[in-house]
């Protein structure tokens, strides 16, 4: 084998090798940006940690990405008024349950027999029997727990989203949750307080005690 044969295995070799290293060096790159980037390959700004990201950030699906800052004020109302309604939700729920005891009082109180005007002023038996008939209980229905279920169900989904916005960390987003929090609470959870009562609907004139 003459000093040419060797010179050009030589190289072949030296060449082989570079690519080798290039290869392997390329791939280590790639697999550790897969590892880090969690969504940068489509251009989002995602971090789990506290950030104030606004132009590039991405919120749920990749169809939720901020490429201006009217779309940012525009998320941000959103998730103000997503909030709201979960802070309506919860007063309906509540206020149902209120309907549907109000309803059963007036069926007892129609089923009861009138007593005559002597009776009642005479020896007050309505007015004893007015605070048994409050204090029954009463189990809905099927369609009425339906209903039931289904306020349950639309209360729990929106506080579910509203839970996957805050795990972005994201300090405009977090605020407006707050921000709506406060402000669903001033609208909806705007109570009579005292008397043993917890929503002013429950105040309202019953046919027994009205």
């Amino acid at each position: 084998m003459d000093h040419h044969d060797m010179t050009g295995m030589s190289s072949v070799a030296t060449m082989t090798t570079t690519a080798a290293a290039a290869a392997a060096t390329s791939s280590g790159k790639s697999g550790m940006g897969g590892m880090g980037g969690m969504g940068s390959g489509n251009g989002c700004k995602i971090s789990m940690l506290w950030n104030w990201n606004t132009i590039d950030a991405c919120f749920i699906a990749k169809s939720w990405k901020i490429t201006s800052r009217g779309v940012f004020a525009g998320s941000c109302i959103g998730v103000v008024l997503l909030v709201i309604v979960l802070e309506m939700l919860r007063r309906s729920v509540k206020e149902y349950d209120r309907f549907l005891l109000n309803k059963h009082r007036k069926s007892l109180a129609a089923a009861k027999p009138t007593p005559s005007p002597k009776t009642a002023s005479d020896d007050g038996t309505d007015a004893l029997h007015c605070p048994a008939v409050v204090s029954q209980g009463y189990r809905p229905n099927v369609f009425e727990q339906a209903i039931r279920a289904l306020l349950h169900m639309l209360q729990f989904a929106v506080a579910y989203f509203i839970m996957l916005l805050a795990m972005y960390y994201n300090g405009y987003i977090i605020i407006c949750i707050f921000i709506g929090a406060y402000i669903g609470s001033f609208i909806f959870h705007w109570e009579t307080l005292g008397g043993g009562q917890q929503t002013s609907a429950s105040k309202e004139a019953t046919v027994c005690c009205g």
